[in-house]
């Protein structure tokens, strides 16, 4: 998996941690407190949109008449507690990041989650050392599954595309790495287990978790 591979690129929510779970909460919520029913197919809507774009559909779908500042920093409040304390990482994820800075592979996040938000997460594992690029699809023109994001952090990191393998979770995420030019693995994630056929399809690599690479690795 890693021959010919000089940077690893990771989304974050269903990637590295395990926080997909919470947001349809946090949007339940969210949109009770104006009244508004949550819509059956709100998450497909808005997979793959940046935090920001994702604030612009909320507020010209359901009216909401807060700034689009207000609606971000809301929802930063919301979900702040949960990535502090309640989300976990993947398994596996440690040792892979570790393996991969022993290896001095260059490593970077590509995510459509607020920078405020990835930062709370990585503070609390003690993340932040092991990457050496982090951006949000909130820098970009636009969100995946446009490659924009990823093409960000492969240009910070000095790295051509062709040289990268990106994981991610769900397929607008997949075919952003992939209209950049990279390899894929993709990731299993409970949130989008309807999808893991067509992700297995998609992607270069599939894993259930990164134990399996760390493994298959070190036996190798």
């Amino acid at each position: 998996m890693l021959n010919g591979i000089d940077a690893v690129i990771f989304d974050l929510d269903g990637t590295l941690v395990d926080s997909m779970w919470m947001w349809k909460a946090i949007d339940v919520e969210y949109l009770g407190g104006f009244g508004i029913e949550t819509p059956e197919n709100l998450q497909k809507e808005i997979e793959g949109m940046s935090f920001s774009e994702t604030a612009v559909y909320f507020k010209e779908r359901f009216q909401i008449s807060d700034s689009l500042d207000a609606i971000k920093r809301q929802w930063n409040q919301m979900a702040y507690e949960k990535y502090k304390n309640e989300v976990p990482l993947k398994k596996g994820v440690l040792p892979f990041l570790k393996y991969l800075k022993k290896e001095k592979i260059k490593t970077g996040i590509a995510t459509s989650n607020s920078i405020e938000l990835v930062k709370t997460v990585l503070n609390a594992h003690q993340l932040e050392p092991y990457f050496d690029s982090i951006h949000t699809a909130c820098e970009v023109k636009k969100g995946k599954p446009e490659p924009d994001i990823y093409l960000l952090v492969a240009e910070e990191l000095k790295v051509v595309p062709a040289r990268c393998l990106m994981f991610e979770d769900i397929t607008t995420g997949l075919m952003a790495g992939i209209r950049a030019g990279m390899k894929s693995c993709a990731v299993y994630d409970a949130y989008s287990q309807n999808e893991e056929e067509e992700k297995k399809k998609m992607a270069d690599f599939y894993i259930e978790d990164y134990r399996e690479i760390f493994t298959k690795r070190i036996s190798a």
